[in-house]
């Protein structure tokens, strides 16, 4: 029944998107906004063209990096600031203080290190995922009962051990909210960081298309990025729930 009504409720917005879409098609025009019929018809043709093909890969390999380092540093620093009561006493301002920091500001120190090619890419989108990864799981490891770690003591566990078998079970609904989320916005860190300097990618062919006025090819990507984004998420989100009611 909840999956039926769940079903029911996506056919309703994406009815009710398809519905707004076109009543902003017919106050736009073709020239700013191509109609929906149109665009799908579109993305049909685009989708197997070697162009399409190559700035979608560049954007996969950069975003599949970005991914792997953000949940690799974000873990990290999350686990250990929470473990240690003082590290993260002292750190937690400042990580904080850092995510408030409109990220873009930093993409121009991010270049001169980095340069132009996949590596800026991937630390400036690394960059939009660390720290929520971070924090999320710093709270998580708070939160563990201390009994927990008295057991662990207890078993004479080593730190390696009371990370992999007692830390990162007990906190690992919490955990998997911050990697759902960094994954959200790592994906939006790539995409920005293609949009403003590089030569390969799905953001820079947004811009590119917005240059040359091409608002079926903007369209389209940005079409392809949203699915992309809405299904990848509502599978994290469901993984989310089901790790929740197994606390």
């Amino acid at each position: 029944m909840t999956a039926t009504r769940r079903a029911t409720d996506t056919l309703i917005i994406v009815a009710a998107l398809l519905a707004l879409w076109q009543v902003l098609h017919r106050i736009a025009g073709d020239t700013a906004l191509p109609a929906p019929m149109a665009t799908l018809t579109y993305l049909t043709h685009m989708v197997p063209t070697e162009r399409f093909a190559q700035n979608a890969a560049a954007t996969v390999e950069a975003f599949s990096l970005a991914l792997i380092l953000a949940y690799a540093l974000g873990l990290a620093i999350g686990v250990w600031m929470g473990a240690h009561r003082l590290s993260g006493v002292v750190g937690e301002p400042i990580l904080v203080a850092i995510y408030s920091l409109p990220k873009i500001v930093l993409y121009p120190v991010v270049l001169l290190i980095f340069g132009l090619g996949i590596s800026g890419k991937v630390v400036f989108g690394a960059l939009h995922g660390i720290l929520p990864v971070a924090l999320l799981t710093m709270g998580a490891i708070r939160a563990i009962p201390p009994v927990y770690l008295r057991s662990a003591h207890t078993l004479r566990l080593t730190p390696w051990q009371t990370i992999a078998t007692v830390l990162i079970p007990a906190a690992l609904p919490e955990v998997f909210t911050g990697l759902r989320i960094g994954f959200t916005v790592t994906l939006l860190g790539v995409l920005l960081g293609e949009m403003f300097a590089s030569r390969l990618g799905l953001g820079s062919l947004i811009m590119s298309d917005m240059q040359l006025a091409q608002s079926e090819d903007m369209v389209t990507v940005t079409i392809i990025l949203f699915a992309f984004a809405a299904i990848a998420n509502a599978i994290l989100l469901w993984i989310e729930h089901r790790l929740h009611r197994r606390v």
